[in-house]
């Protein structure tokens, strides 16, 4: 029987010509030989940032325009809030705005919990470079059961690292059908909770939205350039501050 802690458990062992197992690398999470399994989930979840860096620059657009379709491809609560308010005024129904924003908070997480139930503390390795969130995914593994529960309904509080969270779940064993189930309430009262607030607000949020398409370009661009640049900032930071560098 396959263990979450051993995500080999499923390749044959003692083969003839078998190569020992290469030991762990720090930019793979997997030990050892990857399988095609172990590609195709790394491939979805490279995919998936992918996916949310091309819409990055799309949004302003797409909030004033389509936010309800934003909602669901983005997951992202400001076009949920701009969604609820366009319901408000009738542009939309209600039911459809908590229902797109619920799905899109949601469709993707099920990898983050395959990528723990798979490969364990290493894809949380990956996921996090913070010491004291890797000490908390060991010590909460082996805690209660129900504290694991309780985190994935509350990830999706700010400031609580999801990815971290769903891959905590499959590490820990928590079964898909209940990892699912305690997403979907997670999301739901988080969207509601928003679009209660759009709602809410109606023209008003609908005023502010339009101001946003109206600068969608400038703010697109900048965007985009902030993107850009905060790395190579970092990264020049870091050479300045390095000791013996003139």
């Amino acid at each position: 029987m396959r263990t979450a802690q051993d995500p080999t458990a499923d390749r044959p062992a003692g083969e003839p010509g078998q190569r020992a197992p290469h030991p762990a690398r720090r930019w793979v999470p997997w030990q050892g030989r990857a399988s095609r399994t172990d590609w195709a989930l790394i491939a979805a979840m490279l995919v998936v940032v992918a996916v949310g860096l091309v819409l990055r620059p799309l949004k302003p657009f797409l909030l004033a325009s389509h936010p309800v379709l934003l909602a669901f491809l983005s997951g992202d609560l400001v076009p949920i809030g701009a969604a609820a308010a366009f319901a408000r005024i009738g542009e939309a129904p209600l039911w459809l705005v908590v229902a797109a924003g619920t799905l899109g908070m949601v469709k993707f997480d099920w990898l983050a919990w395959w990528a723990g139930r798979r490969w364990g503390a290493g894809i949380i390795g990956l996921l996090t470079a913070s010491p004291r969130v890797l000490r908390w995914a060991h010590r909460a593994r082996d805690a209660d059961p129900r504290v694991i529960r309780a985190a994935v309904v509350l990830a999706v509080l700010p400031g609580v690292p999801p990815a971290v969270v769903f891959a905590l779940a499959g590490w820990a064993g928590l079964r898909v059908s209940t990892f699912l189930l305690l997403d979907a309430v997670g999301a739901l009262a988080m969207t509601g909770l928003v679009a209660g607030l759009g709602y809410g607000l109606g023209q008003h949020a609908v005023d502010v939205v339009l101001l946003v398409d109206r600068y969608a370009s400038a703010v697109s661009l900048t965007l985009l350039g902030a993107a850009l640049a905060l790395p190579l900032a970092k990264r020049l930071i870091r050479r300045r501050g390095r000791p013996g560098r003139a």
